[in-house]
């Protein structure tokens, strides 16, 4: 098969949130989401060329989830079928962000297909979320990034979760390797901290960098920077808006960064000035969510 120019493999998990209902403590409302279908439908929304690789299960939440990335114009050829049901997410909205309780043992979201002979057709390939850590799609996970590191753009978002299903140290070391491998890196500040404890989240970022990639730490209502190879480091505040909803907004930035990247013609030494309006545009679309109910940036925001 020939490259799909301009397109982007996302790979990783559509679940779905199980939400507090405003107002309704026993009430919860159930929407689409998982990391990498966010970003799969925040890209397509921006107007990109957007293929989702996952598990679709047969329950009414796997139809849920197939309207949404179809409505949302994402190609989702590549998922695996399984007549298992769907990995669900009870979010737990406090004070300092939301936390997760996920339950996903014996469901299809976690069985991916190995993509590795696929990805030289894609200019971009992203992998992140729980699918990066845990089987059995961490495996295939790992094998698909290890083929697009040296045949494509390796994307990683570690996206780093905590649960009692997690093996947190198995987890961090299989984060690390996928960082390592990456063309680009984007995470928060949490997650740098979180992955290397022992350094600054700065130093841990130039360290990155210093093999060559670009870098994006988001520090949620502190901003964002860039850093990357030979350069010193770009700051963006984040964009201001009425907080609404912050679930989703860190997969909306990534989506926004892979949009400009893409228009851009995949350049990771793009000048300062770039990398800046690069910064403030992935700003505006996380943004977007953050000041809505939903997490799928704005269709405003469409280079």
């Amino acid at each position: 098969m020939t490259l799909d120019a301009g397109s982007t493999l996302v790979m990783g998990e559509a679940l779905v949130d199980l939400v507090p209902a405003s107002g309704e403590k026993q009430l919860y409302r159930a929407q689409p989401g998982g990391a990498p279908a966010n970003v799969a439908v925040g890209l397509a929304r921006l107007g990109g060329r957007s293929h989702f690789a996952g598990g679709i299960g047969a329950d009414g939440f796997a139809q849920q989830l197939e309207q949404w990335l179809t409505g949302s114009g994402v190609d989702h050829s590549l998922c695996r079928r399984s007549l298992l049901p769907t990995a669900l997410a009870v979010t737990d909205p406090g004070h300092d962000g939301n936390a997760y309780h996920f339950h996903t043992e014996r469901t299809a979201t976690f069985d991916l297909s190995d993509l590795s002979p696929e990805v030289h057709r894609f200019d971009a390939v992203y992998v992140g979320g729980l699918a990066a850590i845990l089987e059995p799609a961490a495996s295939v996970v790992a094998s698909t990034a290890r083929a697009a590191a040296s045949r494509s753009l390796l994307v990683v978002d570690p996206n780093v979760r905590e649960d009692r299903g997690v093996d947190a140290q198995r987890s961090l070391k299989r984060l690390r390797t996928l960082c390592e491998e990456a063309d680009v890196v984007k995470a928060s500040d949490e997650d740098i901290a979180r992955l290397w404890p022992d350094r600054d989240p700065e130093a841990s970022c130039r360290r990155l960098a210093s093999g060559g990639r670009l870098v994006v730490m988001t520090r949620g209502a502190r901003g964002s920077t860039a850093y990357a190879l030979a350069r010193e480091p770009v700051s963006v505040p984040a964009a201001r808006v009425k907080l609404v909803n912050s679930i989703g907004a860190g997969d909306a930035f990534m989506a926004g960064v892979l949009t400009w990247l893409s228009a851009h013609a995949w350049r990771l030494d793009l000048p300062a000035g770039q990398t800046s309006a690069m910064l403030a545009y992935a700003s505006r679309v996380a943004g977007s969510v953050c000041a809505q109910s939903g997490t799928e940036p704005s269709m405003s925001h469409r280079l």
